[in-house]
């Protein structure tokens, strides 16, 4: 077996003139949705850029009864329907689906994973530089043990301790249920692998304004210096999702949203807000501060989750003018589900840097709108200047990073608007991506894969920050799980979640943002 067209994808678009490694991309689960959805459209995005090597091939590795030829015609249908770009070339697609492959096998099976070994070695034969190995783990959660285990016990897979690894398995979340999972799936992985060849993939750290955090905080000198307690008021991580549960009901109901957003996804996205400048910008550095950030993440003790914690389930009500049922009434949910659908919780940092000051995150489905955002409240100033003048209360500078789906930053500040009077108003200094960039940000997929097949683990998760993060939401878990809400469901979708979530801002003196209502400007 050798590769076809040896010119293929040679297009422009390869960054920075580096040429791309050679690469063999194993997609165990290639006949779900995942791969459908997000990995085969972004793969042939980076091969219609210039960003994959002419000596690339995909395996799709499934259950399902396939042959080749309709293995690709499915993953056209895909490319067309879901890629940012549509199948925008037919003569790039016709190169791509050339190295496209297709194995039936169970996960299970021996022979499966033989026939897949045969079709590798296949690809190895008679090279003088071995292409990487890059197993792409898209199936059930509880798959993920045994197939690591099956490709290493096959041969597929070798341990190749400490550098660069060239072969390597990506795993989705959620990696584990709980913390105990966890450690289990940890310990089975590294008697499999080095954990350098371990990639644990959130596509949240793939977003290209998730990246910019980092840019934005430690580029530029002018935010810096107040990017700590003695400025900052506090500050507000919003996920919100329109949708429901779709066609996860079963799923989701026993995983919730505590599971499913904020032990992956939003503690991400608190460590990249809050952590202290990394030595380099080398994968481990980087990690390593994550891993600090979170362990100085003070612990809620159970006595504590009332007071630190808001759950929440949605009923039925009305989306984009659209009725929509109450969650359990959603296919695969109990009628009695007590399964939370939205949560708020707040943290706070143990270190010299965030002392004293609440970071609140919350997540949920069926919102008011789809958003995900980090917003960083400053104090207000004294106002004594202005004592003698009739001037109301006057808003608090709030910078906003905006990760989706309007990818860019805003901040708000006082001013005065022309005339006698001496008034004040809030205006906004808004950036958006698209319009500063001319198109939209490149898919959270692509960014993943490119850097899994180029040997770049900075935007993957390592064991250890995996673990803190369930050490921190299990024990707030194990607490609603022992004491029933009483109340739900105790929000209309369609609203920005709970009562009770209100409330539980208005204690501390403060409020949610509505990420809905732009800042009105000066009359």
């Amino acid at each position: 077996m050798m590769w076809s067209d040896p010119h293929a994808y040679a297009t422009s678009g390869q960054s920075g003139g580096r040429r791309p490694h050679a690469a063999v991309l194993v997609i165990f689960g290639a006949s779900g949705d995942l791969t459908q959805r997000k990995l085969m459209p972004a793969l042939y995005n980076l091969a219609l850029e210039g960003r994959l090597s002419e000596r690339f091939s995909v395996i799709g590795y499934a259950r399902s009864e396939m042959t080749q030829e309709q293995f690709r015609e499915k993953m056209r249908e895909s490319v067309r329907q879901y890629s940012r770009t549509g199948l925008k070339d037919e003569t790039v697609w016709n190169q791509f689906a050339a190295n496209l492959y297709y194995v039936r096998g169970g996960y299970e099976d021996g022979e499966g994973y033989h026939a897949l070994k045969e079709l590798i070695d296949g690809f190895e034969h008679g090279t003088r530089v071995l292409p990487v190995r890059l197993f792409y783990l898209a199936t059930p959660p509880d798959l993920y043990g045994s197939v690591v285990e099956r490709i290493a016990a096959s041969g597929l897979i070798v341990r190749e301790p400490g550098g660069e690894s060239r072969m390597r398995v990506v795993i989705e979340k959620p990696f584990g249920t709980d913390l105990e999972t966890a450690r289990e799936l940890n310990r089975r992985m590294h008697e499999a692998l080095d954990e350098s060849q371990i990639y644990r993939i959130d596509h949240y750290l793939g977003k290209e304004t998730v990246q910019n955090l980092m840019v934005f905080r430690f580029a530029n000198a002018v935010f810096e210096p107040v990017w700590n307690r003695r400025y900052v008021d506090h500050v507000q991580i919003t996920a919100a999702e329109t949708v429901g549960v779709e066609n996860r009901g079963g799923y989701y109901d026993q995983a919730g949203v505590v599971r499913d957003m904020f032990q992956n996804h939003l503690l991400q996205l608190l460590c990249l807000t809050a952590m202290e400048p990394p030595v380099t910008m080398a994968a481990d550095d980087v990690r390593d501060e994550k891993g600090k950030l979170l362990k100085a993440v003070r612990r809620i003790a159970p006595e504590e989750v009332a007071l630190a914690a808001v759950r929440g389930q949605y009923g039925a009500g009305t989306i984009d003018g659209k009725p929509v049922v109450g969650y359990r009434d959603e296919p695969g949910v109990a009628k009695d589900s007590t399964t939370v659908t939205y949560a708020a919780i707040k943290f706070f940092i143990d270190n010299w840097r965030w002392e004293s000051v609440p970071f609140y995150l919350r997540s949920g489905k069926h919102l008011a709108k789809r958003v995900t955002e980090v917003a960083i409240e400053f104090k207000r100033p004294p106002l004594l200047l202005f004592k003698s003048h009739a001037v109301g209360p006057v808003n608090p500078n709030v910078l906003v990073m905006r990760i989706q789906p309007d990818e860019g930053v805003s901040l708000t500040f006082e001013v005065k608007p022309p005339g006698p009077d001496m008034t004040i108003c809030p205006l906004s200094l808004d950036f958006k991506y698209e319009e500063a960039f001319g198109s939209s940000p490149p898919e959270a997929y692509e960014t993943l894969l490119e850097d899994s097949i180029e040997g770049n683990s900075t935007l993957f998760t390592r064991h250890d920050w995996v673990e803190e993060a369930w050490s921190l939401v299990d024990p707030i878990i194990q607490v609603w799980n022992l004491s029933k809400p009483k109340n739900f469901s105790n929000y209309a979708a369609g609203a920005w979640g709970p009562q009770e979530a209100d409330d539980f801002m208005a204690r501390d003196g403060r409020r949610w943002r509505q990420p809905d209502v732009r800042v009105p400007g000066c009359p």
